[in-house]
């Protein structure tokens, strides 16, 4: 695969975000992120990954493997995770530390996981904020089960939220998600 990164044009609305201080957050809170899986998530996902194991990528060897098809990384679900802590909760200036996930069912193509993250502990020395993580699909049945442990901002932090590249797959092997 040979991708080409490009930005959309931008739009007249800015989107404006704002993270949440370390004295802010509170026990509880908690934060969410909605996706959809497609074919070009899991395809961009191994290329920038390097990960191209043949579970993700090739439906003829993924139809005789446990998993009966093809099924995402599972660490995409870790980034979207990741990308609730960057961007939500604490969002701005947050330092990821520590993440443990144990998956509990696959992530196919079509699949709508909802991530949520939900502080359970602050450490005040530290300045450290301890999450659940948790990963469910369209179905309301688990996924993903986690903890994270970020180091929250100290200062109040807004700005324009940065738009993300479009990615272009220019080659896609014809035995890969037909």
């Amino acid at each position: 695969m040979n991708p080409t990164l490009t930005f959309p044009a931008t739009d007249d609305e800015i989107e404006i975000i704002e993270n949440v201080t370390f004295d802010e957050l509170r026990i509880g809170q908690s934060a969410e992120l909605t996706r959809t899986l497609t074919a070009a998530d899991v395809q961009s996902f191994a290329a920038v990954s390097g990960d191209s194991n043949p579970a993700h990528l090739d439906i003829d060897y993924a139809a005789d493997t446990p998993m009966h098809g093809i099924v995402a990384h599972g660490m995409w679900s870790g980034a979207l995770i990741s990308a609730v802590f960057g961007t939500q909760l604490p969002g701005l200036g947050t330092i990821y530390l520590e993440q443990s996930l144990r998956f509990k069912r696959p992530v196919r193509i079509g699949d709508t996981v909802t991530v949520r993250v939900t502080a359970r502990a602050k450490d005040e020395v530290k300045k450290h904020v301890e999450f659940d993580c948790v990963v469910l699909n369209q179905h309301g049945e688990t996924v993903v089960t986690g903890m994270g442990r970020v180091l929250a901002p100290l200062r109040k932090l807004c700005r324009p939220r940065t738009r993300l590249p479009v990615i272009d797959l220019l080659e896609v092997p014809d035995a890969v998600l037909a």
